[in-house]
């Protein structure tokens, strides 16, 4: 449906908007957040500090909104982001990626190459009118976020796990009713 870049941005935003989801933070310090950055493959400088970690937590919420608004407020988010991280794209490749869109450089903070990243990667989103593939699981006991990228839109849990548990509940159901 979208680009590479594209997809694996999209899911690194959710992965990161869940992060601030749960009853108990996902990102409590700068070792997990270092985990989560190499997880994700972010390269570029890091501070590795107490603010850095707070300006990651402080994008969360703000790109956790994506899932709930509307084309036109979608819109104002997004531009707000590329106009806050001065966003200039361009394409680089590194590493094991062949080209594709940077738009920071690899010197801002790491918060303003996420947001601007996720900024990006929403801009397709909007273009290509899917902001209906954004989703919250469908589970009952859950409220991460997805992005569904199935060919058919049919994605309705975040993971195999949420899925599996209800798909359970489901059956047992069915066997009582019976």
């Amino acid at each position: 449906m979208f680009a590479h870049d594209t997809e694996m941005t999209l899911a690194f935003v959710a992965a990161l908007v869940n992060t601030g989801r749960q009853a108990e933070e996902q990102l409590p310090d700068t070792a997990a957040l270092d985990a989560f950055v190499q997880e994700w493959q972010w390269t570029g400088d890091r501070a590795r500090d107490e603010a850095e970690l707070e300006s990651v937590r402080a994008l969360r919420p703000r790109l956790a909104q994506l899932w709930s608004l509307g084309e036109d407020e979608a819109v104002d988010i997004v531009n707000s982001l590329l106009r806050e991280g001065r966003a200039l794209p361009q394409l680089v490749r590194h590493d094991a990626f062949d080209y594709h869109i940077h738009a920071t450089s690899p010197h801002a903070p790491l918060a303003d190459r996420m947001a601007v990243d996720a900024a990006m990667a929403f801009v397709d989103v909007i273009r290509e009118k899917a902001l209906d593939r954004l989703r919250v699981c469908a589970a009952d006991d859950c409220i991460d976020v997805l992005i569904d990228l199935s060919k058919n839109s049919s994605r309705r849990f975040c993971g195999v796990s949420c899925g599996n548990r209800m798909n359970v509940a489901a059956y047992r159901r069915r066997r009582a009713s019976a």
